[in-house]
């Protein structure tokens, strides 16, 4: 998956980002913008997690919603 069709999938499941990251704000989603670096950053301050943790985090999230 390139970052312009993470951009868009990650555009269009603004809904289920917010159920798996419930600790991220309508704000936060907001500026995020699509960008994938932004969302681990989120989730590493949110969560605790490794900068190696969110990324796979990230990456499970899209490939699981991208098969539907």
């Amino acid at each position: 998956m390139d970052v312009n069709e993470m951009k868009g999938n990650l555009k269009q499941l603004v809904g289920q980002a917010k159920q798996q990251w419930g600790k991220l704000t309508d704000d936060e989603i907001q500026r995020m913008d699509g960008n994938m670096e932004k969302l681990q950053g989120f989730i590493q301050e949110k969560y605790g997690r490794t900068k190696d943790e969110a990324r796979k985090e990230v990456n499970d999230f899209l490939e699981k919603h991208s098969q539907k």
